[in-house]
């Protein structure tokens, strides 16, 4: 009975010795790298298991690479992934660089794939030139009509300036300031619709590719269309402000007439009360001169009939004028003998 109990204790032992013997060696992973005659050690799969590297991360991609001629190591490739790069795609693009007979290190790749960009994308576009089409480029020539200019650039990825050099953004808004420098130029936009290959080959002159990561090859005029009269609403915007300054300036004067003309009313109330205040001392300055014997009553009744003589006068003058105003002279007629 004990004999029993021991021979199975030790079967339970053996058993999960190589358990974790297996789980510990991708032992299937190992025979698929000896079959494709890339000699990967045990040691060497048990390490990546205690770094924490996924075997099959590092052998598979390593696989593809001796099939396809590569120079790599485990080593190269254990340090990209650890570093935060994607080794397979490092290596498809290394393989695609190979076929197409384009100079790629492996030391490049893994630089441009730690710097963000996808260095396989890269590869196949230095191979396959991408078309990029700009936006609705709005621009005006000197004549005061608007251009809306769609372009389409064609570029290739430049390997030797992915790294740290600008992307289809930048590249979008130099075509875009080529366009508006070449339409705003132009005389006349008639001269843009006759030559619209006048902005490619004014474009290309500028060396607009610099310090960028792409090559431009060419840039192709998609769309020409004719927009808005700029210069004639910029000239009815004018005119419109000139005419609210020449209101403003106008309602302004008016208000200073106006409170001119307040000022001046109440300078003549201001004479006629003191008018009325003098004509009121003048019968008491009468009856002072009678008092004291300075003026008789002849002369205050001789006074009193001038004064009325002249308001008759006054009276018959403004009747005359009212009437020669109004009534038509007589015409005269020839005297007849």
């Amino acid at each position: 009975m004990d004999s029993t109990v021991f021979s199975l204790t030790i079967l339970v032992v053996v058993l999960l010795l190589v358990a974790f013997i297996f789980s510990l060696i991708p032992v299937g992973l190992w025979i698929s790298a000896l079959a494709a005659g890339v000699r990967v050690g045990i040691v060497t799969l048990i390490g990546m298991r205690l770094r924490r590297v996924p075997p099959s991360r590092i052998i598979i991609p390593l696989i593809k690479a001796m099939k396809a001629g590569l120079d790599t190591s485990i080593d190269k490739l254990e340090a990209h992934y650890l570093a935060g790069g994607n080794v397979d795609r490092v290596v498809d693009a290394l393989i695609a660089a190979h076929r197409a007979q384009i100079a790629l290190t492996f030391e490049r790749a893994a630089a441009i794939d730690l710097a963000g960009r996808d260095v396989l994308e890269a590869v196949q576009m230095s191979v396959n030139p991408k078309v990029i089409e700009t936006p609705m480029i709005s621009a005006v020539a000197k004549d005061g009509i608007e251009l809306k200019v769609k372009a389409r650039v064609t570029v290739r990825a430049n390997i030797d300036r992915l790294v740290g050099g600008a992307g289809e953004p930048t590249i979008i808004a130099r075509v875009g300031e080529g366009i508006v420098t070449t339409v705003g130029s132009s005389e006349s936009h008639k001269d843009v619709l006759e030559n619209p290959d006048l902005i490619s080959a004014t474009v290309l002159a500028k060396g607009l590719d610099a310090g960028t990561a792409f090559e431009i090859l060419s840039i192709d005029i998609a769309d020409v269309d004719v927009g808005r009269n700029i210069g004639a609403d910029l000239q009815i915007d004018q005119a419109e402000a000139d005419k609210n300054i020449a209101q403003a300036k106008a309602a302004e004067r008016r208000f200073a007439a106006q409170a001119r003309e307040q000022e001046m009313r109440a300078m003549v109330e201001e004479m006629r009360a003191r008018v009325v205040e003098a004509e009121a001392q003048v019968p008491l300055a009468l009856a002072e001169a009678l008092r004291e014997g300075k003026l008789g009553v002849m002369d205050y009744y001789a006074m009193r009939n001038i004064i009325a003589d002249t308001e008759m006068r006054e009276a018959l003058a403004g009747k005359e004028e009212s009437g020669t105003a109004t009534t038509q002279p007589p015409s005269q007629e020839p005297e007849q003998k």
